[in-house]
């Protein structure tokens, strides 16, 4: 049983460090008169802190630019494209948890679908933000296994989504009702009707908008179900004809090139609806006059393997299923020029950059780094949990870097709160050049001597994985 059956009910050259830098300044500039609030530190001025509009879709992979060129146009060409983009678990409550916290699904508890009221609701960036003094408003999916009659906390107003793409069912600010119509175009709606709020509330406002798309079934909105779209005939992950040097679930994998095409066909068309909303956001925005002081984020909650190596689906260690669309705009933070940035980045950095932009310290830590910085890590953690103990895959950790990629899978299975059980003991390895072979098709661990590893430099990965998994 897949992970998505369970879960249902060009590169523009050079990023400039100078420029990235300078626009940092300009964002700590834009922060630096702060007020008091209490319990919170370092808290910008009203007159100062941006607006923050954070835009979520489900399942979508990096590769789907020609659906949203509303979306980059806006803002790559008026913001930053980050080349690394990823997410830490890919799976969408994990996910979205380590959006809501800066932190590692280890760390805040959310490990599987099931597990979403583990979440510590005061750790969220939508806690901070109210608390701070924003207006907050969620519109669309929130987490998994959420009870819909349930009130998402620190939001107050939502229109919260049981998924779904048409005549869906939602909990609008506490009233469970049906809603006819398309839900992407339901989101933007509310959306723009939110926004609209800020020409008689003076308020700084965080609008969390995140729609069903572009996740199976994949139902496209009436005027784009036969839109052509561009052809593809495939990843040479694709056809990788042998998979003997991956691990059993992947070598009994079945899903064929049509099937990818199947999915990225639908795919793409449901995004079209997202990148229309998105172009009414900023032009929404331009007629506010906010345009310029609203920080704005796009991701992807995980990717989507299109039957690379045989799946289709999220929660691999494979690059397809952890790497996504990343892009965030904010003029007046310096960040409004159309930049390209190759940093690894990854959805547990957008907590620490919103809360940074306002100006606002949390009081819980967090493992990501705020993109208003110069960090520049040399590589990430991912992470995924089995979830009960009939999965056809272990739990996995991986060390991902832009030039490699190592991989443990283990004897570990999470119950629906997230409680991991199990030896621990590893059950299987993968290590991927990623320079080389960047469909990951040759596993440089099958059949390696011992000799091997050590000039692969495998034991300090090991070793570093081990430390990251416990960090």
């Amino acid at each position: 049983m897949t992970e998505e059956h369970r879960e249902r009910g060009d590169e523009r050259a050079g990023f400039s460090r100078r420029r990235f830098l300078a626009g940092s300044a300009a964002a700590a500039a834009a922060v630096a008169a702060s007020s008091t609030v209490p319990g919170l530190a370092g808290t910008a001025s009203a007159a100062t802190r941006p607006n923050v509009l954070l835009i979520v879709t489900d399942d979508n992979p990096k590769h789907t630019n020609w659906a949203i060129q509303k979306t980059i146009a806006w803002l790559g060409g008026q913001g930053v494209t980050y080349t690394n983009g990823h997410v830490t678990t890919p799976l969408c409550a994990p996910s979205r948890s380590s959006i809501f916290t800066g932190r590692y699904a280890h760390n805040h508890g959310v490990r599987n679908n099931g597990a979403s009221h583990s979440l510590d609701q005061s750790t969220t960036v939508q806690r901070y933000l109210k608390q701070a003094g924003y207006r907050t408003g969620l519109f669309g999916k929130y987490l998994n296994s959420w009870t819909l009659s349930d009130d998402p906390p620190h939001f107050e107003e939502w229109a919260l989504l049981q998924p779904g793409y048409v005549d869906a069912q939602w909990n609008v600010n506490g009233t469970v009702q049906t809603i006819n119509g398309y839900t992407t175009n339901i989101i933007k709606n509310r959306t723009l009707a939110f926004l609209n709020k800020a020409t008689t509330d003076t308020r700084p406002w965080f609008a969390y908008v995140t729609p069903y798309a572009s996740h199976e079934p994949n139902t496209p909105a009436a005027q784009y179900a036969d839109t052509v779209v561009p052809t593809w005939n495939g990843r040479p992950s694709v056809p990788e004809a042998d998979r003997s040097d991956k691990p059993a679930y992947v070598q009994n994998a079945t899903a064929t090139l049509a099937d990818g095409k199947a999915v990225r066909q639908r795919q793409l068309r449901t995004l079209l609806s997202v990148d229309d909303a998105v172009q009414a956001f900023k032009d929404k925005l331009a007629a506010l006059g906010q345009l310029e002081n609203t920080l704005v984020i796009y991701i992807g909650d995980n990717g989507f393997q299109w039957a690379d190596h045989g799946l289709l689906g999220k929660g691999t260690p494979y690059s397809p299923a952890h790497e996504v669309p990343f892009y965030l705009s904010w003029p007046a933070g310096g960040l409004g020029s159309g930049t390209t940035d190759n940093r690894i980045v990854a959805n547990i950095d957008i907590a620490p950059t919103i809360l940074a932009a306002a100006g606002i310290t949390p009081g819980t830590s967090q493992d990501g780094k705020s993109l208003l910085s110069g960090f520049n890590r040399d590589h990430l953690l991912v992470e995924w949990w089995k979830q009960g103990t009939g999965g056809v895959k272990d739990s996995w950790a991986s060390y991902v870097a832009k030039n490699k990629q190592y991989v443990e899978y283990y004897a570990l299975h999470t119950d629906a709160a997230g409680t991991v059980s199990g030896s621990g003991q590893v059950t299987f390895r993968e290590y991927y050049d990623l320079v080389n072979d960047q469909y990951q098709l040759t596993n440089r661990l099958y059949q390696a001597t011992p000799a091997d590893e050590q000039n692969l430099g495998i034991p300090a990965l090991a070793a570093q994985l081990a430390a990251d998994r416990q960090s």
